[in-house]
């Protein structure tokens, strides 16, 4: 009972990580609504970019006390070499290739253009500098912090080979609902990218390298 009273706590405050990012995201994105009003416009995303601001140091610091109070992984604590800085890119070679899959299946009709990036593109045409800047250079920290950091840590948190490997599949497969709700080859894709991202932070137990790739990732797709 007392196992799952702490699992059920956990569950409850992820899904609030979750929310609270999901809302400063929204706030953001609604300034775009306002073209023709740009007091409304300024004052939506000034909201947002406070609300995004607080919420990220929130989760931030959040992620830091969890790893005070349990971290068998030894996230952070291993140095950062130019041998690791040469693999990063190596893994950001094959979400390289991930993407020209991802893309070419979609011009050959095999899968669809994603609902997701469908309303990024939307956004990023209202308001080009701050929802392009949102997506290069807040929303990574937040999504690997949330589906990567904290998640890990919550539900997968024994450092063992079938716990990595099932926290790496589970925690790519929410990222890809995150991305994609249907239940189809597209979510598929974004789970790929989440797997990709769980693999890179489980070997260089360091955030700081998923988040990196998840920054030229998005880099790339705004280029």
């Amino acid at each position: 009972m007392r196992y799952l009273f702490l699992k059920g706590g956990q569950i409850v405050k992820w899904l609030f990580f979750l929310f609270i990012y999901l809302l400063s995201s929204t706030l953001v994105s609604v300034a775009g609504e306002f073209p023709n009003q740009p007091d409304r416009m300024a004052q939506f995303l000034g909201i947002g970019l406070i609300s995004s601001a607080i919420s990220l140091g929130f989760i931030g610091w959040r992620y830091w006390v969890q790893l005070q109070a349990n971290n068998p992984r030894n996230f952070g604590k291993y140095p950062v070499t130019w041998q690791k800085v040469s693999r990063l890119f190596l893994l950001f070679a094959a979400m390289l290739v991930l993407q020209y899959v991802w893309s070419l299946l979609i011009t050959l009709g095999v899968l669809h253009f994603p609902a997701n990036q469908q309303a990024v593109d939307v956004a990023a045409n209202q308001m080009p500098f701050w929802n392009n800047l949102f997506a290069v250079a807040v929303a990574p920290f937040f999504e690997e912090l949330i589906f990567r950091g904290i998640f890990l840590n919550y539900f997968f948190a024994k450092n063992t080979k079938w716990n990595n490997f099932f926290g790496i599949l589970v925690s790519g497969l929410l990222f890809g609902l995150g991305h994609e709700p249907s239940f189809d080859s597209t979510l598929l894709m974004y789970s790929a990218m989440g797997w990709l991202l769980g693999l890179t932070y489980l070997r260089f137990r360091d955030i700081r390298f998923n988040t990196a790739l998840h920054i030229m990732n998005n880099l790339l797709t705004v280029i």
